[in-house]
């Protein structure tokens, strides 16, 4: 049996409710990883009311099996590779660079769509609290650990619905604290947790971005 959320804008809310501790404070931003950890981690920004952005990876991902990550690339160079499944797959050096290649070009692409000519938000001195829709090998957030060491972040958060418990082990000798709402020891695919877990498209992340900064400028100038 699995504890399913009935989609990532629910995830989002119950992740919410557990973060309550963080909201309202300037020293706070939450970074969703595109695209799926975008609609939860903007539940999330918008009941705690902090600014909200992305930060971009891109999951290297088997040929054989696209969903099984065997690495992960971010902005910066950062890269992080699993050789366990890159050998127990046997991925040869030539798919794997081709691999490599397709996804860079895909993360530079969705820099200019998301990111575009505006200033990221600055990292430094703030609690970050890092969002996807759910972890399995954390390949993906490994890779945005990486891209944010060179940051001079307070405090680095791991907020997600679902995580593997062999990885959440891992996130918690990396980072502050790891907020899920459940922690499987076989997580199977991530999908299997949500009754609707359609693709988020790159105009819905550009819309929620959006939102987001409308609607922490509206409260600021009620205050």
């Amino acid at each position: 049996m699995t504890v399913q959320f009935t989609n990532r804008t629910e995830a989002g809310c119950l992740l919410a409710s557990q973060l309550k501790e963080y909201a309202n404070r300037p020293d706070v931003i939450v970074l969703g990883l595109p695209r799926g950890g975008v609609p939860v981690a903007y539940e999330i920004s918008r009941s705690l009311c902090v600014p909200l952005d992305v930060c971009l990876v891109r999951k290297l991902g088997v040929p054989a099996h696209k969903e099984l990550a065997m690495g992960a690339i971010g902005q910066g160079n950062a890269i992080t590779v699993n050789q366990d499944i890159i050998e127990s797959w046997q991925v040869s050096q030539s798919a794997f660079e081709e691999v490599l290649a397709a996804e860079k070009q895909e993360l530079q692409r969705r820099y200019h769509l998301y990111v575009g000519k505006r200033l990221p938000v600055s990292l430094k001195g703030k609690i970050v609290i890092l969002v996807d829709d759910g972890v399995a090998t954390g390949s993906t957030v490994f890779a945005a650990l990486e891209v944010m060491r060179s940051h001079q972040f307070k405090a680095i958060v791991v907020a997600v619905p679902i995580v593997q418990a062999s990885t959440c082990e891992q996130l918690e000798e990396q980072v502050s604290k790891v907020v899920c709402l459940a922690k499987p020891q076989l997580l199977r695919a991530i999908s299997f947790w949500y009754e609707d877990f359609s693709q988020t498209s790159d105009e819905e992340v550009q819309e929620l971005l959006s939102k987001s900064r409308r609607e922490l400028s509206a409260v600021s100038h009620l205050n």
